[in-house]
């Protein structure tokens, strides 16, 4: 049987990253834990990272600060999971999906992991430039009585995020690195127009809710159920990592900074104007076009981050369900497939819904990953996993998928306020763990 990892060798000093499932070799792992913060702290600051500490306070009825404690907690603990999952890229050289198969098997890996990561990087991708198009125009129409159609807006910014991730990992850490004194800018500005237009301290906003302990609970476990998934990508951020020490770090910090920032932005849009969506809401109180510009410009450098990150790793989860196509095309097949389902604004109209499926495969298998590479595996690949992945003899892992079936069908049934997502994760993993100390031989 042929290799997946046979492909063009890569081109030297080349404009667009070539290399595929193959390990990146030594000498191009020079990556810093300070770089890193940077690509994760501007991946952090987008619209949907808002969505759950405002609604804490929308909907959940917490004070401001209790919104934002129990949420970061929750994403605290995913973006651990997610940091430790990255280490086979630092360590290996390899992407997630690839490094999956030696945790599922090749076929659950191909079939099932890697179809789930690549529709959520797709719906992902599709949601944030639609909603990134709308806030352009709603601002452009408001503010400046300049009116855009929505469709050339959208396919514009959808090819040049799908160009940008296509160059490869140099052109994200160059972006980045733009992107990050724009959102760090704009999100001050943000905070200061909320604070200055306000007339209530923050002690009189933080009595206006509550500190139900119930309900901060509720809200830690839908952040980390939001973020948990990245564990099936993390190892695509990391492969150009100088060591795993910097991988891991780098990535926890700025997942942290980064989300907690958005944390305090979503939770004051949600206090001071009933409204999720700061970006919206702030141009609302000022008059001032330098400052409007300002916010604007955070918000679309805030979707052209986050895409950059669906479509990088997406395209590497399309690779590993078909590994003949190589990296390029790979990445442009994704490309032209999240432009094409970014003309559709009708696509996130069912957007819970399809959410909620999404969930169902995302989070038990999310466990079974955690849970077999930090406590079976010992958080490292081995020479026989290694192995394994070269000579395609590790097919499938029978415990995993009746795991995973498992949890899906406890993640269906699990009423909807008890947090499905969270229970499911946690049962799912202990079935897991469970079952896999048995004496029986753990690889089919």
């Amino acid at each position: 049987m042929s290799s997946d990892l046979e492909s063009p060798t890569p081109i030297k000093n080349s404009a667009i990253e070539t290399f595929g499932l193959e390990p990146v070799p030594v000498e191009l792992r020079k990556t810093s834990w300070k770089e890193y913060f940077i690509i994760q702290a501007a991946f952090s600051v987008n619209s949907g990272n808002f969505l759950v500490p405002a609604l804490a306070v929308l909907e959940g009825g917490l004070s401001f600060f209790a919104a934002i404690i129990s949420t970061v907690i929750g994403a605290a603990i995913a973006f651990l999971f997610v940091s430790i999952l990255s280490l086979p890229g630092a360590n290996n050289g390899i992407p997630s999906q690839y490094a999956v198969r030696s945790m599922l098997g090749l076929y659950p890996a191909r079939y099932f992991a890697s179809p789930v990561r690549t529709i959520t990087s797709l719906y992902w991708f599709a949601v944030q430039t639609i909603g990134g198009t709308y806030v352009l125009i709603g601002i452009l129409e408001s503010h400046f009585e300049i009116r855009l159609p929505f469709l050339p807006v959208s396919i514009m910014f959808a090819i040049i995020m799908s160009i940008l991730a296509l160059i490869g990992f140099n052109a994200v850490k160059k972006a980045t690195k733009l992107f990050l004194p724009f959102l760090l800018l704009g999100q001050l500005t943000i905070l200061y127009l909320y604070l200055s237009s306000n007339k209530h301290s923050l002690t009189q906003i933080n009595e206006q809710g509550s500190w139900n302990t119930g309900t901060m609970c509720f809200f830690a476990s839908l952040a980390f159920v939001q973020y948990i998934s990245g564990v099936s990508s993390s190892s695509d951020m990391t492969r150009y990592a100088s060591s795993s020490t910097h991988a891991f770090w780098g990535l926890y910090s700025g997942n942290l900074i980064g989300f907690m920032m958005t944390s305090i932005l979503g939770a004051f849009a949600a206090t001071y104007s009933n409204e999720w969506n700061p970006f919206i809401t702030s141009t609302q109180l000022t008059n001032s076009t330098p400052v409007v510009i300002l916010i604007l410009t955070c918000a679309l450098v805030s979707m052209l981050s986050i895409n950059l990150s669906n479509a990088y790793t997406g395209g590497y989860s399309l690779l590993n369900i078909f590994p003949k196509l190589g990296r390029v095309r790979s990445a442009i097949s994704f490309g032209g497939t999240a432009i094409l389902l970014s003309a559709f604004p009708a696509f996130v109209e069912e957007a819970k819904q399809f959410i909620s499926l999404l969930g169902a495969f995302i989070i038990p298998l999310s466990a079974v990953l955690v849970i077999d590479f930090i406590l079976i595996k010992k958080r490292q690949l081995t020479s026989e996993d290694l192995g394994g992945l070269l000579n395609h003899s590790y097919l499938y892992n029978k415990r995993a998928m009746i795991c995973i079936v498992i949890g899906v069908l406890l993640y269906l049934i699990i009423p909807e306020q008890q947090s499905p997502g969270f229970l499911a994760f946690i049962i799912t993993g202990c079935c897991y763990l469970g079952i896999s100390i048995h004496p029986l031989k753990h690889h089919s």
